[in-house]
């Protein structure tokens, strides 16, 4: 067959080359990385690198963006070596990296799989569908054990979880960072876009998905003096500092002009099942 032919500029079969070259528009995945996963491509979970591990929740989004079956990217984050999960996601750029692409892929997949888990949203993000090194997570783990460092889910951000398990401790963020809230996309028409986030980059890029996102929903009414901000920010808004910190947030994104003090209102979250709401490109 054709494939079994290799490009002189990639060193890959020609169709792997196509799909590296694909995956690169739409993803803005590096060709290397491509090139290494080709190479170890059937590897069993014990030698898996530290940026294969990184490497699978970055395919979870391709493939939930191409509409491809995850099927085998799901088994193979199954199987993860639980020490070798630890031992990847040592910075906290890195466990959000993984853990938001997770969220993203895997909320997709499975809405497109079967909208109707949408009716009953509560058990959707309650239910443990998720299985990671052996342990099954619920997005609720994801979001908010995870990446909000175990924060209660319906406490407007004030108050953490009372106990939380060893191996959420062990998985979770060191520091919360408001800036995940515009990054995850339940299904929702008013989520954020979803792009794929890479360790090394990730300052950048949750700097442009806050900006973006906030230039897009923040409503100014300068005859009022009023700003309607999005309502996950009401949510969980002891994550941004209060109304306090969100006027910080809106002076540093030049949302608002300097010495102006609005005050703040909340907007009314559309829940409109939105799939395929995908960044045009990453930074």
């Amino acid at each position: 067959m054709g494939y079994s032919t290799v490009s002189s500029q990639t060193g890959l079969p020609k169709g792997d080359t196509l799909k590296a070259i694909k995956v690169n528009k739409l993803l803005n995945y590096p060709t290397a990385s491509l090139k290494k996963e080709s190479r170890q491509n059937g590897m069993n979970s014990n030698n898996q690198s530290d940026s294969n591990i990184i490497q699978l929740s970055q395919d979870l989004i391709y493939k939930a963006r191409t509409d491809e079956s995850i099927d085998d990217v799901s088994a193979q984050l199954k199987n993860l070596d639980y020490s070798k999960l630890l031992s990847s996601l040592k910075s906290d750029n890195e466990k959000k990296a993984f853990w938001i692409n997770l969220y993203n892929g895997y909320t997709q997949a499975a809405l497109k799989s079967n909208p109707g888990k949408y009716k009953n949203r509560n058990s959707f993000f309650r239910s443990k569908q998720i299985e990671i090194a052996g342990i099954k997570f619920s997005l609720d783990d994801i979001e908010h054990g995870i990446l909000r460092h175990s924060k209660t889910k319906w406490s407007l951000g004030y108050f953490n979880k009372l106990f939380s398990a060893k191996r959420e401790k062990q998985l979770r963020v060191q520091n919360l960072d408001y800036r995940i809230h515009f990054t995850l996309n339940c299904g929702a028409k008013s989520c954020p876009p979803i792009a794929y986030y890479a360790p090394e980059k990730l300052d950048a890029q949750l700097e442009l998905a806050t900006k973006a996102y906030l230039s897009g929903e923040a409503e100014y009414d300068s005859a009022a003096n009023i700003i309607k901000l999005p309502a996950l920010m009401s949510w969980f808004r002891a994550d941004f500092g209060g109304k306090k910190g969100m006027m910080r947030i809106l002076n540093k994104y030049h949302l608002i002009s300097p010495g102006i003090k609005p005050k703040i209102r909340f907007k009314k979250y559309d829940w409109t099942l939105t799939l395929n709401n995908y960044k045009k490109e990453n930074p």
